[in-house]
């Protein structure tokens, strides 16, 4: 995810079936997408949004009966929205913003989308009439704006759940639905610039505030005559009204306030700041300047503790205001990081385009006694191990997230994680393409993975020793390197040139015969994997090229024998020469 990665998804992906994670998005890829992403059954999460992708979207998509989230927003797709996708029964977010399938419509039947929880076609040049969603129980946000969309609004009760509602900048006509009026967790109802008419629906009276709700009623620019009510809304209730011929009838007290462009503005903050009480704590007893700071919401009164700062992003949430929802979404981080409530503070949070919400975090160390004011090593690496490896359970709420920054300031600037230990954890069944602007570490660890999970559930042979299938093929740039250069080049696997281990076999420090400086791995015992699979790794390895990630150079498949040379790399992040395992049974060279 964000980085220049270019050129064109290469079709072998499809053989990778057991592939869960596939995030390309915020990168430079063109092309289309291949019938062959339809061949990934076990697929989580696509997200190739923020690309300079076009054509068709496949209706090999059908196939993906696991996938959840669908992030397709902007870039130039056209043609027909598959009415084939209603039949993904797991869907939970469907977003493919700012493409352009201009003349086409929705098609009816994605009102069976029975597990749907979002759904963003803002700004596809889509035609036709709105379909009724009003069967989708856990429909949370609906976003059809700046299209072409005409016919009247469907009049049946959406999910109770609806939080979004935005229908601007269309050709609808008719009234206003009397079922929007009992939708208790409305926060947006958007519908300017449309061809409606009747009234007002008064729907604040039916609809029970809490102090920190919000509701933003936004009617500009329609054909709006009365309303059907009092006109006088509570506080937490923004209006407006302008360019409607209601503005102009005076009989209707208070009106005016409505119609002034500068009135009332969206009425949904866009960010906030944490504003804790101030303690009557002595502030010589904790160390600001040394990054150390009261922790807000402790039992205990005036522990002092250093927190880790994190900054988090919701890629795509079901809402559109954030504070009723904050203490809902501190119990779910802190549960899935194994915390307690009391050491996630919510410093600042603020909302940018997408929309996405960035929140900047603050965790605290468990209190344990007025010594135990910072996280030790181990639980260092532990959170930032859940937070790096996508092992947050995923909510359709809150939905998929991004990981900004993990900083580690004043005690903790010294920790040097090792990033063979932050690697994939074991319970993961995913691979990943995806790449780390801040971190080598962990676009290493993640192309690894994409590589070896795969063929981890494929059947193996008894061992290598009686595995012997000699490889032919000629690729530009790839080189066949026999054993014997693999054994001079770490003098005879020696011990004193092991580097470490990874998941399936020893990685060892090696110099080729032109003095490249290389790290060589060599397979396990019984990890031969068959033919066709070693094949599909190089040819996929041999088209992967980004600044960040290694070139392939060649491989070894003498007599049973698996070598992997990846790219010895120098690490940014952690101030040191690291070796970065990058490839199976392939060499990779890069000189420090």
């Amino acid at each position: 995810m964000w980085n220049e990665l270019s050129g064109t998804i290469p079709k072998e992906i499809g053989n990778m079936t057991s592939l869960k994670l596939l995030l390309l998005n915020g990168n430079k890829l063109s092309g289309s997408l291949l019938d062959e992403l339809g061949y990934l059954s076990k697929l989580n999460r696509l997200q190739v949004d923020q690309n300079y992708m076009s054509g068709p979207i496949p209706k090999s998509f059908v196939n993906l009966v696991n996938v959840k989230h669908l992030h397709m927003n902007n870039n130039s797709f056209s043609g027909q929205i598959p009415s084939e996708l209603s039949k993904v029964p797991t869907l939970l977010h469907f977003q493919f913003d700012n493409n352009n399938f201009r003349g086409t419509e929705i098609p009816a039947s994605y009102g069976n989308l029975s597990q749907l929880a979002k759904i963003s076609l803002r700004n596809c040049s889509l035609q036709g009439e709105i379909p009724d969603f009003s069967r989708i129980p856990s429909l949370s946000y609906l976003d059809l704006s700046w299209n072409q969309l005409s016919g009247s609004i469907p009049s049946h009760r959406l999910s109770h759940n609806m939080t979004t509602i935005d229908l601007s900048d269309n050709q609808l006509n008719g009234s206003i639905p009397e079922s929007f009026s009992d939708l208790p967790s409305l926060q947006k109802l958007s519908l300017e610039n449309n061809l409606l008419t009747g009234s007002v629906p008064a729907m604040w009276w039916k609809i029970s505030f809490s102090t920190r709700a919000r509701l933003k009623l936004d009617l500009r620019n329609n054909s709006l005559s009365n309303i059907s009510g009092e006109l006088n809304p509570p506080t937490n209730v923004t209006l407006r009204l302008e360019g409607n011929p209601i503005c102009k009838n005076a009989s209707i007290q208070n009106v005016g306030q409505f119609c002034q462009s500068e009135a009332g503005g969206d009425g949904i903050p866009d960010g906030s700041t944490n504003s804790t009480q101030t303690m009557t704590c002595p502030s010589q007893a904790c160390p600001i300047d040394n990054f150390y700071e009261y922790v807000p919401s402790s039992p205990v009164p005036c522990f002092c503790a250093s927190p880790i700062i994190v900054e988090y992003r919701l890629k795509s949430p079901s809402f559109s205001y954030f504070p009723p929802y904050s203490q809902k979404f501190e119990i779910y981080l802190t549960r899935s990081l194994h915390l307690s409530l009391y050491q996630l503070s919510i410093d600042s949070f603020f909302w940018q385009e997408g929309p996405r919400l960035r929140m900047h975090l603050k965790l605290f160390p468990m209190f344990i006694n007025p010594h135990s004011n910072t996280f030790n090593f181990s639980e260092v690496h532990r959170i930032r191990g859940v937070l790096t490896s996508w092992e947050l359970p995923l909510t359709d709420f809150f939905g998929p997230y991004e990981l900004l920054n993990f900083t580690l300031l004043g005690p903790y600037s010294n920790m040097i994680i090792d990033p063979r230990r932050m690697g994939i954890r074991k319970g993961i069944l995913a691979a990943i393409i995806t790449g780390a602007v801040a971190s080598f570490v962990i676009l290493s660890a993640t192309v690894m993975l994409l590589i070896t999970r795969c063929l981890r559930h494929r059947d193996r042979p008894p061992s290598r020793r009686h595995s012997s299938s000699k490889i032919t093929m000629k690729i530009d740039g790839v080189k066949e390197f026999t054993f014997k250069e693999m054994t001079l080049a770490t003098r005879n696997f020696d011990s004193s040139t092991q580097l470490g281990r990874g998941g399936y076999g020893k990685v060892y420090r090696g110099i080729l015969s032109d003095d490249t400086i290389v790290a060589i791995k060599r397979a396990d015992e019984g990890s031969l994997q068959g033919e066709k699979e070693f094949l599909t790794e190089i040819e996929l390895l041999s088209r992967l090229h980004h600044r960040n990630l290694v070139s392939l150079v060649g491989y070894c498949d003498e007599e049973g024998e698996q070598g992997e040379v990846p790219t010895a790399l120098r690490t940014i992040e952690w101030s040191t020469s690291q070796l970065s395992l990058v490839c199976k049974r392939a060499i990779a060279s890069k000189k420090f």
